[in-house]
């Protein structure tokens, strides 16, 4: 599941080498929900923890990313969902494409599914 979100970068974590053939780097995002803001982690993978490199914390930034999910079984036999935020591409937010307004009006976005937006409803959610 494709996803965005803009924020301001609060923390970047150095990559760590999980395995042979697996490396990850984490990075916090602030985001704005209404009222309060939510830091939310997202992870980098393998040759992508590289992108970080050209960012600072403070910086604005957007980021494109994918919803994963999955299920793990405990040595008890309990079983435990866990979710990541996937990053695949990420760039300063100011270096987006330059937004469109309408005289007068708001700032129209693109769109994209957006973090803080809720999905449309599709035709086949209707109930009957």
């Amino acid at each position: 599941m494709a996803m965005e979100a803009t924020g301001k970068l609060r923390v970047i974590y150095e990559t760590k080498q999980i395995s042979e053939r697996f490396t990850k780097r984490e990075l916090v995002l602030e985001l704005i929900d209404g009222k309060y803001p939510q830091s939310v982690l997202f992870q980098l993978t393998g040759d992508r923890c590289a992108m970080l490199d050209q960012f600072q914390v403070g910086d604005e930034v957007r980021v494109e990313f994918n919803l994963r999910g999955r299920e793990w079984k405990n040595p008890q036999g309990e079983i435990k969902y866990f979710n990541s935020l996937e990053v695949w591409r990420i760039e300063r937010a100011r270096d987006t494409a330059p937004s469109r307004r309408d005289p007068g009006g708001p700032r129209l976005e693109s769109s994209s599914p957006r973090l803080d937006e809720p999905r449309p409803r599709d035709l086949d959610d209707i109930p009957f």
